[in-house]
């Protein structure tokens, strides 16, 4: 087993670890704080995104060529440390202090994905988008049902337990490779010229559609279960979290459709898909149950689609020496995007009801369509960067 192999498994534990409390922070909050204010809940989501908005850049900066894997060993053992200490701590306070130190650390795993693509050829990138993709979804599907499982079954602490597990399992690994001798050493030239990368053209006005469209992806997740709760009361948390999750499981099969389907352009074109959201997140606001699971599908092709050929797009607007540097470019984009998405989420809530973010969202997809030319900005054409984005 290759490293490929290895840094995709990391990606996938620290995707399910990272992010099964995602969707129930409402109810956390609510059962170990008392806080019900959904305004609190959207600061602190949006905290989180704060965070690993600014820690991501300093762990691009501060990482030596080639040592990635030891720069992801030593901050998954201090974000290890900072899980267990957020599953004992009492005050509401400290809980933020620690578990935003924890969210920093854990922000440096982003790395994997430029430090995995810096060793595959160019004509390989859509492949290994595809299955990062595939395993992103997976990680989603299992995340939101152990999140579901840890509220319904397991002392709400032993969540952040959890995620410590998974911490320990990244660092495993990574003391692995680099004994084994598996760590990527880059070429001379590399190194020497690290320091002079600049940023790629065109990566500003993907950032700008990456805004947008992460604002509008994540609008809708902080607050979901506790909507279906509300159009459907009969069901528990548990199937909310199977509910919740249906966008991933249509991920799954929009990658079969991509591989098996080679004349199938339109089902996969930015524009489409973005209409498809739309009207997703439109059936999603109506209050039917009926409805809003049709608008789960609708949405999970979309946001599915649209995630992988963005992602595409940097790499072929970058070159393998600058991908760590421009994919924190990006990832800035697409915090802000999901800051301002989680903040304006709990402040909707908070004064208008569970429904207001679908229709901002589907505001949001409806920008992002119209600023779609953007991408003709830089010197690749966007017929290219989405011809052959996909496997």
């Amino acid at each position: 087993m290759g490293l490929t192999f290895w840094l995709i498994g990391m990606t996938a534990v620290a995707v399910i670890a990272d992010t099964m409390l995602l969707p129930f922070y409402p109810q956390y909050f609510a059962e170990r704080f008392g806080v019900t204010d959904p305004e609190h809940i959207g600061l602190y989501t949006a905290a989180i995104c704060l965070v690993a908005m600014l820690a991501l850049p300093v762990w691009a900066r501060i990482v030596r060529p080639g040592g990635t894997l030891r720069l992801l060993m030593w901050t998954q053992v201090a974000a290890g440390a900072l899980c267990v200490a957020c599953s004992v701590v009492s005050q509401l306070w400290a809980f933020w202090l620690l578990s935003l130190g924890m969210v920093a650390c854990k922000a440096s795993y982003l790395l994997i994905y430029p430090y995995m693509m810096e060793g595959v050829a160019e004509e390989r990138h859509a492949h290994t988008i595809g299955l990062l993709s595939i395993v992103v979804h997976f990680g989603h599907i299992l995340a939101a049902v152990l999140g579901g499982l840890v509220l319904v079954y397991w002392p709400l602490e032993h969540a952040f337990l959890l995620m410590a597990t998974g911490d320990l399992v990244q660092i495993i690994v990574c003391a692995g490779l680099i004994l084994t001798g598996k760590e990527r050493q880059p070429p001379a030239t590399e190194a020497s010229t690290q320091a002079r990368v600049s940023t790629s053209p065109g990566i500003h006005a993907l950032g700008l559609l990456m805004l947008l469209f992460y604002f509008s992806e994540y609008q809708i997740v902080p607050f979901f279960v506790e909507y279906w709760q509300q159009i459907a009361p009969e069901h528990g948390v548990q199937l909310a979290a199977w509910v919740y999750a249906i966008p991933a499981g249509v991920g799954l099969l929009a990658l079969w459709f991509n591989h098996r389907c080679a004349r199938g352009e339109w089902a996969r074109g930015m524009s489409f898909c973005l209409l498809l959201g739309l009207a997703g997140l439109v059936l999603q606001g109506s209050g039917k149950p009926g409805w809003v699971l049709l608008g789960r599908l609708l949405f999970g092709w979309a946001s599915f689609q649209l995630t992988v050929r963005l992602d595409a797009v940097i790499f072929q607007h970058s070159t393998p020496a600058a991908y760590a540097h421009d994919y924190s470019k990006i990832n800035i984009y697409q915090n802000i995007g999901v800051l301002l998405s989680y903040y304006s989420a709990g402040w909707l809530v908070a004064r208008t009801g569970l429904s207001a973010p679908f229709w901002l969202a589907g505001a949001g997809l409806a920008l992002t369509l119209l600023l779609l030319p953007l991408l003709n900005t830089s010197p690749r054409s966007l017929s290219r960067s989405t011809a052959d984005v996909l496997p």
